[in-house]
């Protein structure tokens, strides 16, 4: 595989490996040009990502919009020296935005592969364990329902028929003395 060399937005050179047929997303020959467009071809694991808005559902709206101005604040009447404040927020942003790229480097990766994993066991667990246990109780507790039914109605509605017609023939009368 070889392919065609290119420089991203940081600055680092990539080599983006080129098939005989081409890639995914751009083939070389016209045959397979023509085949993709005519079937839209959506694979969820070969999609580009957006790698400008990386939260597109807003997960971390809530969570993760902390600026300086959200944790260190100075009322009025109580300021620090305009160079200690324009320093104080500098370092503030660098070290926030290069230590959150230090441990998305150090621990992204391994943190995929947790999460990937967790994922995919619950969605296992859930399509072949808990849906058809839900089922299947379901399909037998319908059967039992209607027993539990036919004895409730040939046993109890009789009983409390009786209670009631005993019950009904009982009047009271509220008088208030003065």
């Amino acid at each position: 595989m070889s392919g065609t060399k290119y420089v991203d937005s940081e600055g680092f050179l990539y080599t983006a490996p080129v098939r005989e047929q081409g890639n995914i997303y751009k083939p070389n020959n016209k045959m397979m040009a023509d085949e993709l467009s005519e079937k839209a071809v959506h694979d969820v694991h070969t999609k580009e990502i957006d790698l400008v808005n990386r939260d597109p559902k807003h997960l971390n709206d809530d969570v993760v919009k902390i600026d300086f101005e959200d944790v260190i604040a100075e009322p009025e009447g109580t300021h620090s020296f305009d160079g200690i404040w324009k320093a104080s927020f500098t370092t503030f942003t660098v070290t926030k935005y290069w230590f959150y790229r230090l441990l998305s480097a150090i621990f992204g990766i391994p943190m995929a592969l947790i999460w990937g994993i967790y994922f995919a066991i619950l969605s296992f667990l859930h399509i072949w364990a808990v849906v058809p246990c839900i089922r299947s109780y379901l399909i037998e507790i319908q059967c039992i329902s209607r027993v539990y039914s036919i004895c409730i109605h040939t046993f109890c509605d009789p009983l409390f028929e009786a209670i009631g017609n005993m019950f009904s023939s009982i009047r009271a009368t509220v008088r208030k003395e003065i």
